[in-house]
């Protein structure tokens, strides 16, 4: 097995305090504490940890962005047994990967995958590398998912910092300011790096993150069973409510839109291909207008029957990380395309039968499953 061509070997120099740069005693015992409790009270037998390979661990690490462990397992399990390695990925059509993500979100994750599955068959013969500049140069993957990766499938000495870790690390060491900004982020990359114990570096990842997510979580953490709460800045100084700081808060902007739920006389759905950039990109969904009079002239133009005849379904409220959407339905059964229509690619008439098969926004196979 070859050797990465970059080391992440833990600085010689101990951590310092975030605010004098006073030398912290904190960063001798971290690891072997938090090795301790993963021995005890980690997470012991995810699926991508039997076998633990850089494929398994790299699908993990992108499933698990913004979602939880347990909505993960069954469509990591779902994933990997039809597509179980990087070349099968690669060479699958993106409707069928967009089809096995369905319903995690954030759909530019599964683009990203097949993106670089792709790229990994074209300059690393069909495996992920391993070296972090050539992981961090793949789609969709950043430097903590590349430390990851290289940590977990390989035992290399990489530090992390998702969500997770920068929570026990602002908490621990008392590192004010949010996390989100280069400086904050630079100061906690620095602290990771210096954690770092000289074995079982797979196991110190996932306890990392295990800690973080069962223990020392955003509310409500069980300070009383921490293995660091001797050590723990945070707890000493009664902050731990405080630390993280969050994000500067600022109101969602509300955004609405109309969504045209069509049957065909066979009961067939229309669905309409999203552009291949921005919300739902390349997913298959309703037909979609900003207002009343654009879903009008858009039905008008394309659909053979009396729009006046349309019904309006109860608004779907949806949230993205930016912004609130609500989608007002409006449908209506027994309709045909008008000819110079019918050969539109990104238009198609779909049965119940084919969704699916199909990558479909969660709100919107609530929707149709809702009406079938």
């Amino acid at each position: 097995m070859s050797k990465p061509r970059k080391t992440g070997a833990k600085p010689s120099t101990s951590v310092r305090d975030a605010s004098t740069g006073a030398p912290d005693e904190t960063s001798s015992g971290f690891a072997a504490k938090l090795l301790a409790w993963f021995d005890i009270h980690g997470r012991h037998d995810l699926p991508w940890q039997h076998p633990r390979t850089p494929y398994r661990v790299w699908l993990s690490e992108i499933m698990l962005q913004q979602t939880q462990v347990r909505v993960v397992i069954p469509y990591f399990e779902r994933f990997v047994a039809t597509l179980a390695d990087v070349r099968a990925l690669a060479t699958a059509p993106l409707d069928e990967v967009l089809a096995l993500w369905s319903g995690l979100g954030y759909y530019a994750r599964a683009r990203n995958l097949h993106a670089a599955a792709k790229l990994c068959v074209e300059r690393h013969g069909g495996e992920l590398p391993r070296d972090l500049d050539a992981l961090m140069r793949l789609p969709g993957i950043g430097r903590s998912t590349a430390g990851a990766i290289l940590s977990q499938a390989w035992g290399d000495s990489f530090p992390i910092l998702d969500g997770n870790v920068k929570r026990v690390l602002s908490r621990v060491f008392g590192v004010d300011g949010w996390p989100g900004t280069p400086t904050i982020e630079k100061r906690l990359w620095t602290i990771a790096g210096s954690l770092l114990p000289d074995a079982r570096l797979a196991d110190y990842a996932q306890a990392q993150m295990d800690f973080g997510a069962t223990l020392c979580t955003r509310h409500e953490p069980d300070c009383v069973l921490c293995p660091l709460q001797d050590d723990c800045v945070a707890l000493r100084e009664g902050r731990v409510a405080e630390l993280p700081t969050p994000r500067p808060g600022k109101p969602l902007p509300q955004r609405h839109a109309i969504v045209l739920l069509l049957r065909d006389a066979h009961g067939r759905m229309l669905l309409q291909r999203r552009p291949p950039t921005g919300i739902w990109a390349a997913l298959w969904s309703l037909p979609e207008a900003e207002d009343a009079a654009s879903a009008r002239a858009w039905f008008e133009a394309r659909v053979d029957a009396d729009y006046d005849s349309i019904a309006a379904l109860e608004p779907i409220a949806h949230g993205f990380t930016h912004y609130r959407l609500q989608l007002q339905p409006l449908a209506l059964a027994g309709v045909g395309l008008r000819a110079r229509i019918a050969d539109d690619d990104s238009l198609r008439w779909f049965a119940p039968a084919d969704l699916s098969s199909l990558g479909i926004p969660a709100p919107i196979r609530k929707l149709l499953q809702a009406t079938l």
